[in-house]
């Protein structure tokens, strides 16, 4: 059987510790035996981004709108203990929110379902894909350590007038702290959009929650921007489809959630949904199964792992012990590049691939062939542990037979 060929590339972004290992074993096992892959490639491994001054990562983000679809492995944003252990040069920011920023792109994540890991929450059937505003917030915040005494005030100065306004924020008797975040009502307009499209390519239900009550301006901001492009584009398109907009405040939300059944999509704003994926992540079974989608407005994709660059397992990697790190959720990051890209280019043979090695991995864990996060809490009752390289290789063996049927 010959390799699938590809007509257009993908960008590949590669990243640090275990997840790029396992990057490797991925490609090695998974992709190139099977596919002709064409690929930008870019590392964004924490050295290389630190020998470019992080000009990589905004490489990274152009190629991604030039092409349209990526693939991203787990990345470290280093704090200064990392910075001292990487010797760099200064503490880089998130590369995903350097994406993010460049792309002003929505990020949806939603569980990866499979037979034996049942979710903590028993009401849960279906996913609950999470969307996250990728822009603003205390991701491109201004903080000052207040040392003492004094006024810290909110000025704004308008460009063609000169004229300042200023709001008090604190008047300090002692020290502190202070904090600015902001957002641009283009970019929330493009988180909605995204939202509203994406709940309607689903077929799903679209929540969105934020804390108006407090937050009457910034927070109802957000509100206003919703409901405003649900009355004026979408509320017709949403009827039609059989499926509703629901606006609440996340505190309502969050109880919502837990009692619910799953099957929407839950928007939220960028720490809120940073916070809350993680939390959902966790309580469908494990943060390994749990996917990640950068959507721009413009149409690219960016695809990747919803987890970090397991450190600990990388640790013991390096010192020659046998770790059990589970790449579900890295092997998906691929299979909706793939899939993306055969959609984009009218490639059904790339498609299929990437379904058949979806299908691959779930019937492998279903089989009770699985990693060791798996294999604590799963209700199979007979269950192969397998580490890290075993379960490639398992899940190789499956996609050879489901190709050959």
């Amino acid at each position: 059987m010959g390799k699938i060929s590809m007509t257009t590339p993908l960008v590949e972004m590669d990243g640090d510790e275990m997840t790029r290992i396992i990057w490797k074993m991925i490609k090695d096992d998974l992709i190139l035996p099977y596919v002709d892959l064409k690929a930008d490639y870019y590392d964004l491994g924490l050295v290389n981004r630190d020998a470019t001054d992080d000009q990589v990562t905004l490489d990274a983000a152009e190629a991604t709108k030039k092409y349209g679809v990526a693939v991203k492995c787990a990345t470290i944003t280093p704090n200064r203990a990392r910075m001292q252990e990487y010797k760099l040069k200064k503490l880089y920011k998130s590369p995903n929110a350097t994406i993010r920023a460049h792309l002003d792109g929505t990020v949806f994540r939603g569980p990866i379902l499979v037979d034996g890991i049942e979710p903590y929450v028993r009401t849960w059937k279906k996913p609950i894909m999470l969307a996250r505003h990728a822009y603003g917030d205390i991701y491109k915040n201004s903080e000052i350590k207040i040392g003492g005494p004094g006024k810290a005030e909110l000025v704004y100065t308008e460009a063609d007038t000169g004229i300042e306004h200023r709001q008090l924020i604190h008047d300090f008797s002692g020290p502190g702290i202070v904090q600015g975040i902001h957002n641009t009502d283009a970019s929330i307009t493009n988180f909605a959009r995204t939202c509203f499209n994406y709940a309607l390519a689903q077929k799903m239900d679209l929540w969105f929650s934020t804390k108006d009550t407090i937050s009457k301006t910034y927070d109802g901001n957000f509100k206003e921007i919703f409901q405003d492009l649900y009355d004026s584009e979408y509320r017709e398109k949403f009827e039609k489809a059989g499926i509703t907009y629901f606006y609440t405040l996340i505190d309502d939300a969050v109880a919502r959630v837990i009692r619910s059944e799953g099957g929407f999509v839950w928007a939220l704003k960028n720490y809120d949904g940073d916070v809350m994926s993680d939390m959902m992540a966790t309580a469908f079974g494990s943060l390994a199964m749990m996917t990640s989608t950068l959507v721009s407005p413009t149409g690219a994709y960016e695809y990747e792992a919803a987890h970090g660059t397991v450190q600990r397992h990388y640790y013991k990697y390096l010192n020659g012990e046998k770790e059990s790190t589970n790449s579900v959720a890295t092997i998906f990051a691929w299979t909706g590049a793939l899939n993306k890209r055969g959609e984009l280019d009218g490639n059904a043979a790339l498609q299929h691939f990437a379904k058949t090695l979806e299908r691959a991995t779930l019937d492998t864990i279903a089989a009770g062939k699985m990693t060791g996060d798996l294999a604590a809490i799963t209700t199979l009752s007979h269950v192969e542990k397998l580490d890290s390289e075993e379960f490639i290789l398992a899940i190789r063996d499956t996609l050879d037979r489901e190709l050959a049927e």
